[in-house]
């Protein structure tokens, strides 16, 4: 997908003679190996693959071959079908501008939006090997959005992958500026040359602890001096950004010079960046369920289209993902057909991390929400039945208690009035007590 390139590819032949290099007994993968395409025989030292290609098995053998064929006449025929497709360019743009996330959940298993812990921002990560070009597809995307050819670059760009510093610390980029909806998130490529366990080691730590803007990636295998200067180029003050965000979905991003180079290559060198891209992108760390992560190929301007379908079948076979549906020919142009590509990138990144959003804790079906409604009125029914038999039951003693003491009404006698008797006393006789 992607590039201006126009060629005719109708004929049978023009196919045939390119095709040959597709197969599993080419270059791309055994190096003293040639497959006739027309009868399906090989043609080397030992006659092995021959004897093996006979009854079922040169039946199989053919079978595969065809549907190779197909395979690649079918990425041939979606770029010029890309073509058509761009005139629709605006529409689709529209689309990605006003995405906020949930809205594109699908209502399947009796749920809805509201049962799903919809972040505040989609993140989608890109990974892979140094020199893929992460961070120049970054960039590419930032000005399709933002419709702004003159923008200056976002990302932090090596001129030359041998030599460059690449990027060590995480950095995100919200797609388009100043938006929340979308963060593309750009991290450290994968090692190439280190062992697997510390490119897994370090998707593990991005999938399940998630990522922070200007965090630093270091592996254990980094050099003392290189460690040292990673520090000194933080220059932390202080505030660290709390935002941890959960990566929704994964962007694969590798250079399709470097993969044809391995196909047409097998040396050991050569081979190793494409036994790295199997093994990580495999890697269950990457995959939400059964989706894979999106698969985007760079520099395919540098190549012929006959040689960028051929990467593109390549690695569809080698991975396991259809090669015109979730394999994306991202050239470094600025035409609608690359435009066009990266809208679509984008549309399927984000379709698929809504459709692996995680569900809240507490989602209950309809038939257990029911049951909980039942319970809770069960239990209101009964206190309120227990009010009131306790207020029945405390109202024949209270009224008892008021006939057992009545209250006394006190009533005013009058008063009787002493009549006053005349009695004195005479003290001189009775001066003797004294």
């Amino acid at each position: 997908m992607g590039g201006d390139s126009v060629v005719s590819h109708d004929q049978d032949s023009f196919l045939e003679e390119d095709f040959h290099l597709l197969s599993p007994h080419s270059p791309a993968f055994l190096s003293d190996n040639r497959v006739n395409v027309e009868n399906g025989s090989d043609v080397g030292e030992t006659g092995e693959v021959e004897d093996s290609t006979q009854g079922s098995s040169r039946f199989d053998f053919e079978v595969n071959e065809r549907k190779r064929l197909n395979a690649y006449q079918e990425i041939l025929q979606s770029y010029d079908q890309l073509k058509i497709d761009s005139q629709n360019l605006k529409d689709a743009k529209e689309k990605i501008l006003s995405y906020k996330p949930g809205a594109w959940i699908e209502n399947v298993g009796c749920l809805q939006p509201c049962h799903y812990d919809v972040p505040e921002t989609t993140c989608l990560l890109l990974v892979g090997p140094r020199g893929s070009g992460k961070s120049s597809i970054i960039n590419r995307i930032s000005k399709v959005l933002e419709d702004d050819k003159f923008a200056p670059a976002r990302a932090q760009v090596s001129y030359n992958s041998l030599t460059g510093d690449g990027t060590y610390f995480i950095q995100e980029y919200m797609i388009p500026r100043h938006s929340t909806s979308i963060c593309l998130c750009d991290t450290r490529s994968l090692s190439v040359d280190s062992s697997e366990n510390e490119n897994n080691r370090m998707l593990k730590s991005l999938m399940t602890k998630g990522v922070r803007h200007g965090d630093l990636v270091l592996r254990k295998t980094d050099s003392q001096i290189l460690k040292k200067s990673l520090k000194c180029k933080a220059r932390k003050d202080g505030f660290i950004s709390s935002k941890i965000r959960n990566v929704n979905f994964v962007i694969y991003v590798v250079n399709g010079l470097s993969v044809l180079k391995s196909m047409e290559d097998t040396a050991a060198q050569e081979r190793q960046y494409i036994e790295t891209i199997v093994q990580t992108f495999n890697s269950p760390l990457l995959s939400f369920k059964d989706d894979k992560p999106v698969l985007v190929f760079t520099h395919g301007d540098l190549l012929s289209l006959s040689d960028r379908a051929r990467v593109r079948a390549y690695l569809g076979e080698l991975l396991g993902i259809p090669p015109t549906k979730q394999i994306f020919d991202i050239p470094d142009c600025d035409d609608l057909a690359t435009q066009t590509t990266i809208i679509e990138m984008l549309r399927y990144s984000l379709e698929h991390a809504e459709r692996n959003f995680p569900r809240q804790s507490k989602v209950l079906g309809k038939v257990e929400t029911k049951f909980l409604l039942c319970i809770v009125l069960s239990i209101l029914l009964l206190a309120i039945a227990i009010a009131i038999a306790y207020d029945m039951l405390a109202k024949p003693s209270h009224v008892s208690k008021q006939q057992a003491c009545p209250k006394k009404h006190h009533v005013r006698l009058p008063k009787l009035k002493v009549p006053e008797m005349e009695f004195k006393i005479d003290w001189y006789k009775i001066r003797h007590i004294w």
